[in-house]
Order: structure tokens, then sequence, then C-alpha cells
């Protein structure tokens, strides 16, 4: 049977799948023009923690647009995401006994200290070599309990060295009263290194809790934190800490204090190719934090759509996999993981509330996946019959049937699973309140 032309319109095409503007310019008289609106059009995409490629990314793109050298484009796009998706990430953390050190630990890694490989926590000091903590999703991510200066064995001269300094992306050093002359000194070899330092009070929730018990006429939260902090800060300009900045945090509430601006901070402060890997393991714990990680993927799945729009110009370039039923249903369930709504996240959520799984998953749109895609599916039958074509021909037909494959499923997916994750994070806020 002859394969005829599709009648669709490039108009057409865009005002059914409601694509973005940008990419479906991507055409040779419209290249130059992409070309100068490229940073400004992508600075609307990244979160305000920063982007996952770097200046020197940014450019070789917008000069592989301006020379409409789309295999090179091609070529960059798909070595940022790779890095990206490999990165690793060694976080250290560094605190004398009973500061909190395992607790924070098992904080970031969503775990409580009975479960199943959680970080020993003790009044004594648990750590005398350096031991590795794996994120339980995340592989690539491993968090060091480093031992603490106050051990015998600690000499600031060569603990950088016996740690190897060099494999940990930044230091976290740990204290829950006064910082330390060890601590301070550490902290400046650390900065010669070239490496990144955070200075964390913890356990300022018992200090409230203690003052108010003891000053309960005269408590008030915000100046007890203020007088913590200000000592903090005398205390490291005395030992020679110069500028510190302090995050005072709660190990039980990631939502509190300072723990949300330490997470943003680190996120901002790492080399951009790892700051997705970090910004999967920021819990829903806030709105704020769920459109932080939605912005991330959403960066990520607009390159991939442009990446998939530049192969498309070329004839008989492979079409790309992720349309087909099996690779969306794939798709959906991985973003699920990445917001805390795949099977094993809620059945964990219902017992710590006392509701049953049913009711959590009753109110949200992004579990029925056959829901989410029936609405898609006379679009996806057209676009099929004419996949054939548009992978021979290239040009604008294949440019929007694959950007119509990358980009807009996957976006409807993401932005249907994030508005459920906000979804159960105040059906979780209503539960805790009605239990006050």
């Amino acid at each position: 049977m002859e394969l005829r032309k599709p009648s669709w319109t490039k108009r057409d095409l865009l005002q059914s799948t409601s694509m973005d503007p940008f990419i479906s310019n991507l055409s040779g008289k419209n290249i130059q023009q992409m070309a100068s609106n490229f940073l400004p059009y992508y600075s609307t995409l990244i979160s305000k923690a920063g982007s996952i490629l770097s200046e020197e990314t940014l450019t070789s793109i917008q000069k592989a647009l301006q020379g409409g050298k789309m295999e090179d484009l091609v070529g960059i796009i798909q070595k940022s995401l790779e890095l990206a998706e490999n990165a690793s990430l060694d976080v250290a953390v560094i605190g004398e006994s009973g500061t909190g050190k395992s607790s924070f630990i098992n904080a970031l890694r969503g775990l409580s200290p009975e479960e199943e490989g959680s970080a020993s926590v003790g009044a004594v000091e648990t750590t005398l070599k350096k031991t590795p903590y794996k994120h339980p999703k995340y592989s690539n991510v491993t968090f060091w309990d480093l031992p603490g200066t106050g051990t015998p064995n600690f000499f600031p001269e060569t603990y950088l060295e016996k740690v190897e300094f060099a494999n940990y992306d930044f230091f976290i050093i740990i204290s829950s009263s006064r910082f330390k002359l060890n601590e301070a000194v550490l902290a400046q070899k650390i900065k010669e290194k070239g490496k990144n330092f955070y200075l964390v009070r913890s356990k300022v929730d018992s200090d409230l809790y203690n003052e108010e018990k003891s000053r309960p006429r005269s408590f008030k939260k915000d100046r007890v934190l203020h007088h913590i902090r200000d000592n903090c800060l005398e205390n490291l300009s005395d030992i020679g800490v110069s500028e510190p900045h302090i995050f005072l945090i709660s190990n039980f509430d990631r939502t509190d204090f300072d723990f949300p601006s330490l997470e943003e901070t680190l996120l901002k402060e790492l080399p951009a190719h790892k700051r997705h890997t970090f910004a999967l393991l920021l819990p829903g714990l806030s709105e704020a934090a769920i459109e932080l990680k939605r912005d991330f993927i959403k960066e990520k799945i607009w390159l991939e759509a442009l990446k998939s729009a530049a192969l498309a110009l070329f004839s008989f370039m492979p079409m790309i996999s992720g349309f087909d039923l099996p690779e969306q249903e794939k798709c959906l369930r991985l973003y699920q993981s990445y917001f805390g709504l795949d099977d094993k996240s809620l059945n964990e959520i219902a017992e710590n509330l006392g509701i049953s799984v049913q009711d959590i998953k009753s109110s949200m749109k992004s579990l029925n996946f056959w829901l989410l895609v029936k609405d898609d599916s006379i679009a996806a039958n057209a676009l099929q019959c004419v996949e054939s074509y548009c992978s021979k021909s290239g040009g604008i037909p294949s440019t929007v049937f694959q950007l119509f494959k990358t980009y807009f499923i996957q976006l409807k997916f993401l932005n249907a699973v994030a508005d459920d994750a906000k979804l159960l994070l105040q059906k979780t806020l209503e539960c805790c309140s009605g239990r006050e």
C-alpha cells in the first residue's frame, strides 16, 4: 500500500498537542532566531536553584544553533544528559559524638534510626573510620560518616588526606553546641583544598524545648534562634573562620528552621551536572520542594525534546523509543518514584498516618495510567500512522512528531504526578493536624 503524505499542517499538529513554542520553530529559516533566543528562553525553564547545564555547555549549544550544526547540537545535549543521569554524589559528614551526625545522614536518606540500613545513632562515638551509606533509592548517591574531630586519632594536618578528601563533593561539619578549634582548622583546610564546606548547628529543636521549659514566661522562639546563631557566629569568628554561614536545623523536621535553606544552598553550589541527582533526593515535604523537583525534571524533558527535534530534521534518522504504551507506563512509574508515589512509599505513608492506602490513592489521577492516556488515544493512533513517513522524509513533520513523543506526554505525566504529590502533602498535613 502506497504511503501518502499526511494532510495535517504544522499548525494543526502544534495546536492539537500544545507543543513548545521554541522547539516548534526548529527549521532552517528560524535557526538564527532560535540561536539569539536560546539563552533568554532557557532561563525561563530552569529552577531558582540553577540549571543542569554549565555556562560553557550553554554557550556551546548556542554556537551550534548559530552555525546550524544540528549534529553538534545533538552531541552536546546527549553528552550533558548522560552526565546528569549518571552523576555520582559523595557527601562527607563530620561531627563529634552526640552531635546528631548519624541522625542527619538518616534524615537525608529518608530513613528512621530503626530502619534497616540506617546509620547507627548513639551517645558514644560510633564512627572510628569512614563509613559509607548509600541512598536507598539512588545507588549513585553516598553519604560518608567520617570520624569526628574529637576522636583521639584526629590530627588536623593529616585528617583530610587520611579520609581521602578528594573523593567528596562537599563537607558538612556538624555541632550541637559551640564549634571548636579543631573544626575551625578543618574548615579552613577544606577551603584551602578548593572544596565547599557547610557548618550545621543541630538539635535546635531540643534547645527551644529546654528554653521554653525553663523560661515559659519570657520564651520567644525567634529570639532564642537568633541568640544561638549569634553565639555560633561569634565563636567561629573568634577561632578564625571568617564570614561563616550557619544553618540551624532539626534532624527530625526537614521543613523547619534552616533545613530547606541548606538543601537549596547545596543544590545551587553543586557542579551543574550533579544538580539533577541531588534534586531527586528532595522529599515532597513542601510545595516549594515539589516545584523545585518538577522544574529540574521538566528542564531535562525539554532538553531531550530539543535533541529529538534536531535529530528529526535529518532523513532516515532512527525513531526514538518512548511513544509506545509500555514505555509511557515505564516513564509514569519513574516519575511516581521520584515524587514518592510508588507503591512502597504510599504503603509506608498510609501506615504512618494510620489510614488505608486506598484512601490515599482515591483522589490521585496519576496512579491510573489508562485514564491519563485515554484522552490522547486518537492523536496517538493518527500519529502512529504517519510515523513511517516522518522517519523517511525528515523535516518539520518529523520534528513535530518526535516532539510530541518526547515532550508533550512526558510533561503531562510529570505535571499529573507533581500535582498528586501536592495533594498527598495536603492530606498528610491534615492527618497530622487532626492528631494534635
